[in-house]
């Protein structure tokens, strides 16, 4: 019997890729998530019943079988690290062998990004698992930084003059896609950062924007306070705030800067690039067009 690779957030940009790829590479796969109905349909792969990462006996049952458990990080929440936690210890009650974690650079307890401290606790209970496992580091998403413009044209944020090494999403499932098709000793233990090919400032983003939008798009530095006041009006809870204004921040302090060459080493093509990516998604920027 074939191994079988468990894929989490199969619905998703990531997610959904990989499930793609093992689909067309005839490996056994089994999707999960919470409304099956949401996940795709693709040969081979087998929908597993409905489970939420806090939900520990839904989660085991999906589990049930798989050799492999593709860990999509929940969307941020107060209590992301718990559900994490709980699907992660169902992994190991159903008899899981290794887990792929998709992590964010610079997890760290201290990380100034405050959502990339969930990724480090994540992390760590993964290793106290006794499971074999592989983290993916991705930067913050091309996609992402082409939302940070306004509709009126400004990127606002304490970001200083800061570099991010920002990565799309295709990038990254590639690389998870290359882990899970890979030997598994091979990348057992390893920790991956995920870039693009070059980190940049919000100035420069603001400038790409300009060029492909038409119209001049401009980044305003702000302080910590100005950036927590700018977003107020939003209604988010103050993590949530917070969360957004941090990422930021470490932009400024350098956290984000840094550039691998994990994309063409693990994939055989290079990353794709701010420019090039928003030449192939002209939708990311429509809220910026006439």
């Amino acid at each position: 019997m074939s191994a079988v690779i468990a894929v989490t957030g199969a619905g998703g940009a990531v997610g959904g890729r990989v499930a793609r790829r093992l689909a067309d590479e005839g490996v056994a796969a089994r999707l999960l998530g919470r409304n099956p109905a949401r996940l795709p349909e693709l040969p081979g792969a087998v929908k597993a019943p409905p489970a939420a990462y806090g939900d520990g006996p839904a989660m085991r049952e999906a589990l049930a079988g798989a050799d492999t458990l593709f860990l999509v990080s929940a969307h941020e929440a107060p209590d992301r690290v718990r559900d994490h936690v709980t699907a992660v210890d169902a992994a190991v009650a159903a008899g899981v062998s290794r887990i792929v974690y998709v992590s964010f650079l610079g997890a760290a307890p201290d990380a100034t990004f405050t959502f990339a401290r969930d990724h480090w606790h994540t992390e760590q209970h993964i290793r106290a698992s006794g499971l074999a496992y592989t983290f993916l580091r991705d930067s913050l998403y091309l996609a992402g930084i082409a939302a940070m413009a306004g509709a009126d044209g400004v990127i606002r944020g304490p970001a200083g003059d800061g570099r991010v090494g920002a990565v799309a999403h295709k990038d990254i499932a590639d690389v998870a896609s290359a882990v899970l098709l890979g030997d598994a000793s091979e990348h057992a233990g390893a920790i991956y950062d995920i870039t693009g090919p070059e980190a940049f400032t919000l100035a420069d983003a603001a400038r790409e924007l300009s060029r492909v939008s038409g119209r001049e798009i401009t980044y305003a530095a702000e302080t910590r306070e100005e950036a927590f006041a700018s977003r107020a009006g939003y209604g988010a809870e103050r993590w949530e705030v917070t969360g957004w204004v941090s990422s930021y921040e470490a932009i400024a302090t350098g956290e984000m800067a840094a550039v691998s060459d994990t994309v063409p080493r693990l994939t055989g093509h290079k990353a794709q690039s701010f420019a090039e990516y928003l030449e192939s998604h002209p939708r990311s920027y429509a809220h910026l067009t006439p």
